[in-house]
């Protein structure tokens, strides 16, 4: 217990350090006295785990010294501004960074019915997502098939490329997507459990650190305060509502690892498989031919499917998408074609 209230001293300590730089780093901002708030209110945190540690006959250092990485953060701050750092900030137990995903002028809610609304489920990532491994499944094999018939025009060698370059990319694909939504998933549920201890250690602390970034999002003090004390009332509410406002994160979508492992793959190796189904229907000069039409067409339809994200016109996006994959396919033919001759 008293190695544990140590260690949590110390989180307040850095936090209130650097919530003290970011304040500087927004001087003259709406958000510069929100962080300077916030360091008065880990300071107090502080001091409630300093008690703890006196009564369990422990000692703190005379004087607080940051650690490495804080110290490291710090000289950043001023050089790169908050926003490029909030990722590591938040790990870092620094709360507020939601503030730098959305304006403050964003509308905050005024009752408790209302918080959490504008935190509906989004398909968009997953589609986008979905679509751009379509893509990297479709330009890798579509340009490792040029590259080895440009080499080599045996039917069976292309399609064992082909074959291998699917499996191998979706493969790789997944493993990667796995290892990341795991990674971030952890770090999540991390963030989530300290904010958990603390709303049971001092409930009161962290309405106050709500209520500040209800202000600073455009509510009056009062109301903020208000809203915020009666969040607090409701354990899984506040939880919710902290891990929201003050980490940015929907606690319901923290992501899948092995879904999003799968996904990665189907997409990657559907995209994989367009350049390679001419190969599987036709024979000789035809199946190149065909592998070019399937591969211009689908690049042409992943460009134009991109364009619903990107805002601009569906055609542009996808002779954009055309060109980039006749690039990388000439420039793979020009290679396969000099290895070719270079082992003939």
């Amino acid at each position: 217990m008293k190695y544990k209230a140590l260690e949590s001293w110390r989180e307040e300590k850095r936090s209130a350090y650097l919530y003290r730089l970011v304040s500087d780093a927004e001087s003259g901002t709406a958000r510069q006295m929100l962080f300077l708030e916030l360091a008065q209110a880990a300071e107090r945190q502080a001091e409630l785990w300093q008690a703890e540690i006196g009564k369990a006959g422990g000692t703190l250092p005379a004087l607080y010294r940051p650690d490495l990485r804080a110290r490291l953060v710090g000289l950043l701050i001023p050089r790169l501004g908050v926003a490029p750092l909030k990722g590591v900030l938040a790990a870092m137990k620094v709360r507020g960074m939601a503030l730098y995903n959305t304006p403050l002028s964003h509308v905050v809610p005024t009752r408790i019915d209302q918080v959490g609304k504008r935190h509906g489920k989004q398909g968009g990532g997953s589609l986008r997502a979905a679509v751009f491994g379509v893509n990297d499944g479709l330009v890798s094999n579509a340009s490792l098939i040029v590259g080895v018939a440009a080499a080599s025009g045996e039917a069976s060698v292309i399609i064992m490329s082909g074959v291998a370059g699917l499996l191998a990319g979706a493969f790789s694909m997944a493993a990667g997507e796995y290892v990341s939504v795991r990674a971030q998933r952890e770090f999540y549920e991390y963030q989530i459990g300290l904010e958990r201890e603390e709303l049971d250690q001092y409930p009161q602390e962290e309405a106050a650190e709500l209520a500040l970034i209800y202000q600073a999002k455009g509510l009056e003090r009062a109301a903020a305060r208000q809203l915020a004390d009666n969040l607090i009332r409701d354990p899984n509410k506040a939880l919710d509502t902290l891990a929201r406002e003050e980490l940015g994160l929907n606690p319901e979508e923290l992501g899948s690892p092995p879904a999003a492992a799968i996904s990665s793959f189907l997409a990657f190796a559907l995209g994989a498989f367009m350049p390679l189904l001419p190969f599987l229907l036709l024979h000789g000069p035809l199946a190149l031919y065909g592998m070019m039409a399937v591969t211009a067409v689908c690049l042409f339809g992943v460009g134009a499917a991109l364009s619903l994200f990107t805002g601009r016109q569906a055609w542009r996006g996808g002779f954009r998408m055309l060109l980039i994959g006749a690039a990388a396919g000439a420039a793979t033919w020009a290679i396969g074609r000099a290895l070719g001759v270079a082992l003939s």
